[in-house]
């Protein structure tokens, strides 16, 4: 069976986002006053196949090893079908 493993990728809290910061600027720029604060990521599209607990298992172990940075990332993983 397939099915879609979304994985969005985020700064951890407390690291600088100048990505966020320069697109904040902007949207102040242009007279948006609303928006106080602005965090950049990313996210991932995986096709996988197969069900069950191995398959979410190797998409974590993917997130962590080459998707993310742990470091300074965090990464949550969302399955679609």
């Amino acid at each position: 069976m397939n099915k879609k493993a979304i994985v969005y990728i985020r700064l951890k809290d407390g690291v600088l986002d100048p990505q966020g910061i320069t697109i904040q600027r902007a949207i102040l720029n242009m007279g948006y006053d609303a928006v106080s604060s602005v965090r950049s990521g990313k996210f991932f599209e995986l096709e996988v196949s197969g069900d069950g607990g191995k398959v979410e298992e190797q998409i974590q172990d993917i997130c962590r090893k080459l998707l993310a940075n742990p470091v300074i990332e965090k990464f949550t993983v969302e399955y679609e079908k």
